[in-house]
């Protein structure tokens, strides 16, 4: 069986007891990379310690939107720091905006989604972007600053997926993708172009099918990429070279 390689995790998270086990373990079998996504400082600190002691590990650096009332546009200084610091940071994000819950300060999410995605392009790396409940704003930001990178648990409309496309960016999936009710994330990965499609666990959160609900490691992505393959028509392995191939040309590594 092909390789798996995430776009999109978070060992940081409480839930991982041995980070460095589970990441030692999948790197020695299943995995041939994985991508840490930063939430905040600590969090990228702990993306580049990681990529430093594992050479298929590489992370970005960023603010989370959720944490946008915290940090702010003064922040950028140390984030363009802590991402030439290391050769294994192939990205800033995790970056955007999350309208879900009541109380969020649309301002501060748009500065600093805003500031880190000209840090992003000042620097010529790609974005990881977070975009929940957020469809509009998100896009007339997209479109206005250009950036590269990637849609990260897209799960919008084949029109939203199309603009996303017509600038460049890719489109990452998860184990939602499994989901019987995920219609047009499926419509929009049977429609898409191959060479913009990402496999990505945002691990430990969005475990596949028949896995839902349990605490998601990189190694499930194979129950996704079997989706996947199904929805296009392409053996599992071809549709795991092929998301290898897209994200290694994406980050460049």
């Amino acid at each position: 069986m092909a390789k798996i390689f995430d776009t999109h995790s978070h060992y940081d998270d409480a839930r991982f007891e041995d980070p460095d086990g589970i990441i030692s373990e999948l790197l020695r079998t299943d995995v041939s990379g994985i991508v840490h996504a930063s939430t905040d400082f600590l969090s990228a600190e702990f993306g580049i310690k990681m990529s430093k002691k594992y050479s298929e590990y590489y992370t970005s650096v960023g603010i989370h939107p959720e944490f946008a009332e915290k940090y702010s546009e003064k922040d950028i200084p140390r984030l363009r720091e802590l991402a030439l610091s290391s050769e294994k940071v192939v990205a800033i994000g995790e970056i955007g905006l999350d309208y879900h819950y009541e109380g969020y300060d649309r301002a501060a999410q748009v500065n600093l989604f805003r500031a880190q995605i000209e840090l992003a392009n000042s620097l010529d790396l790609p974005v990881i972007v977070h975009s929940r409940d957020a469809t509009g704003d998100c896009m007339e930001i997209l479109r206005e600053l250009k950036p590269r990178g990637v849609m990260h648990c897209f799960s919008g409309s084949w029109e939203t997926a199309k603009e996303v496309l017509s600038l460049g960016m890719y489109l990452g999936f998860t184990g939602v993708l499994t989901f019987k009710n995920s219609k047009k994330a499926q419509e929009v990965v049977r429609n898409m172009p191959a060479g913009r499609l990402l496999l990505e666990t945002d691990c430990p959160y969005m475990a596949p099918e028949p896995h839902r609900g349990e605490t998601c490691h990189s190694g499930m992505i194979k129950f996704t990429a079997e989706k996947a393959a199904e929805l296009r028509g392409i053996s599992v392995d071809e549709m795991l070279e092929l998301a290898e191939r897209n994200a290694r040309e994406l980050l460049g590594v």
